[in-house]
This record gives structure tokens, sequence and C-alpha cells, in this order.
């Protein structure tokens, strides 16, 4: 995270003044994040995900399925979450002019990166932008504990729905016939 001087809040507009150096420069509720490119393990599992929604996805036509998008939610929430599923109506609603999303889609998948500020920012601060802007489920796939926090939207709220171990079946009611063995989602190092 970036060290932000009390009183200054970031908004999209800033993001033009970065430098395009490999860093990931996200604003949440105003507050920058910057972090490096992932590391491989993180990279492996969101490609499993990737390739399950996809191929779920190719078979249904339900939707779209986007890795890393340029999601902007807010003058001061402006994101790139690891995956992201939007349906086809939705899809049609949130694709802005400039090929970013300008909506929230029904689902985002962040996996977590080490570290106690990756955890706070995709536990915490994403958790209540999503929630805030009506995200429908959140994905949280944890590589060190091979286990995948889910967040259903309850009375306007994403709400912790279960958290799903290797032995468990990863399903959505948002998604038909979708369903996944979380130790499929881990590959072996």
């Amino acid at each position: 995270m970036a060290e932000t001087p009390a009183g200054v809040r970031w908004t999209i507009a800033d993001l033009e003044l970065f430098p395009d150096d490999n860093q990931r420069y996200e604003i949440v509720d105003g507050e920058l994040f910057v972090s490096k490119a992932a590391g491989n393990r993180h990279q492996r599992v969101s490609l499993e995900f990737t390739t399950e929604l996809s191929i779920w996805n190719r078979a249904t036509g339900l939707g779209v399925v986007l890795p890393t998008p340029g999601l902007i939610l807010g003058e001061a929430d402006s994101v790139i979450p690891d995956i992201v599923w939007a349906s086809r109506e939705r899809f049609a609603v949130i694709q802005g002019e400039d090929d970013h999303l300008h909506g929230a889609p029904e689902l985002v998948v962040e996996v977590l990166s080490p570290g106690a500020t990756n955890a706070r920012r995709d536990r915490e601060a994403k958790l209540r932008m999503y929630s805030v802007y009506g995200v429908h489920e959140y994905w949280i796939p944890d590589p060190a504990t091979e286990t995948v926090a889910v967040y259903r939207r309850h009375q306007a709220q994403l709400r912790l729905e279960a958290t799903l171990g290797r032995g468990d079946t990863l399903t959505s009611p948002l998604l038909p016939g979708f369903a996944v063995s979380v130790a499929q989602l881990f590959p072996p190092d």
C-alpha cells in the first residue's frame, strides 16, 4: 500500500498520473493500494479459476469471463480484480466506451496474495466496496490454505456464505450447472 498523506483522497483521475511500470495501482474508497505483479502460485490459481469459469461459460453462453479487467465503480473506486463474470445483460450495461467496466459485475474473484496488507485489502476494503456497489458474489481463494471464502449478497450486503476446502465442491446459484472440486483449483507446486 502506498503511504497516503492525511486527508488525501485519491480518485480515478489520479490514476492517469502513475507510470506504466508493472505495478498495480488500485483505489478503494479513496485509498491508494500499490502492488507488484503477483507471484507464480497466485497466477496458477487464478488461471485455474479462469479456465473453469470459461469452460462453463462457453458451454452455457450466459455471460462474459474477464481476467484482470479494469473495473471502475466510482470516482474513488477503481480496481483490477483477478477475474470477473458478468451476465450478457449486465455486461452490455457496464461495458464502457473506453473498453473498461463501469459498474459491478455479478461475480468477482480475488486470489489472495501473501501479506497482511493484501489480506486487509481483499478481505476488508474490497469486500466493503464490492458490497456497496452491488456485486452478487465475491470469491477469495487463498493459495496458502487452499480454501475459497464465498461471499453472497444477503439483504443488500455481501456476507460470508462458506469457506470451502479441498474436499468441497464450489457451486453458485449465479452460475447454473457450474461445479468444480476445490482441490482442482489449487494445482500442486
